[in-house]
């Protein structure tokens, strides 16, 4: 048996890049998919055809993460479609990087509403849900930035670092019916964002990691799916920093 066999995870911002690559390794291990971008396009459609390929049910949201009301439409509309929702992967993310003392209260409001907000908007609808259903898994996409910080993202990385903490919090206030969150802290991994780095930052990079590589999308993949899995099961409250060692 696969090890999400008969499970339904939501998964936000899951178009492209890491949230796509959970996507695609949770349903090779049997989960159905539900997952949301901001816009119903190329990238959508062609994300659920991958994703049922691998044999399971997949259905892609246009929505706005940020925005309260259509998350609590969304989340409506995945249990309608698919009957119950066992894991909520908060993945939408954004970065608007500056320093602080030129950074402007857009690019803070921005980084804040659509990396952290989203996460509080989704676990609210999705809560009552998971406590009906007596379990569930919460995984928020966090960041080493978020543990260690990181100067010309201080937006970027108060936004990681709240989504440790809302992990942590929410945790302990619904431990009790059997849901779990947890949270995923990232390193440098290989990503289009990382791609368009030069080779000189690059290898700089490689030089602060013990494993002398970047992390690959499946390295975050793999972590989400044994959190997103009963084989967590007696794993709640936590924050996995997937870095390659680079900060211990």
């Amino acid at each position: 048996m696969k090890l999400l066999e008969g499970k339904v995870a939501l998964i936000t911002g899951a178009s492209r890049g890491i949230g796509k690559g959970i996507a695609l390794k949770f349903a090779s291990e049997g989960a159905d998919i539900a997952f949301t971008d901001l816009f119903d396009d190329e990238n959508m459609a062609n994300t659920v055809k991958e994703i049922e390929a691998l044999g399971v049910r997949a259905k892609g949201y246009a929505s706005n993460a940020a925005d309260f009301a259509q998350t609590e439409e969304v989340v409506a509309k995945v249990k309608e479609d698919f009957g119950h929702i066992d894991v909520l992967v908060n993945n939408a993310g954004i970065t608007k990087d500056g320093l602080m003392l030129k950074m402007s209260e857009a690019q803070w409001d921005a980084v804040i509403d659509v990396n952290l907000k989203s996460a509080f908007n989704y676990i609210h609808a999705i809560v009552p849900i998971m406590m009906r259903q007596r379990q569930g898994s919460i995984i928020n996409m966090a960041s080493v930035v978020g543990v260690h910080g990181n100067a010309g993202q201080a937006n970027y990385a108060a936004s990681k670092a709240g989504l440790i903490a809302l992990a942590k919090s929410i945790a302990q206030e619904v431990g009790s019916r059997g849901i779990r969150a947890n949270a995923i802290a990232p390193g440098f991994i290989e990503t289009a964002m990382t791609a368009a780095l030069s080779d000189e930052v690059r290898k700089e990079w490689a030089q602060k990691i013990p494993l002398r590589r970047a992390g690959q999308v499946e390295d975050i993949a793999n972590v989400a799916t044994f959190l997103a899995s009963d084989m967590s099961s007696y794993v709640s409250g936590q924050v996995i920093e997937v870095d390659g060692g680079m900060n211990m």
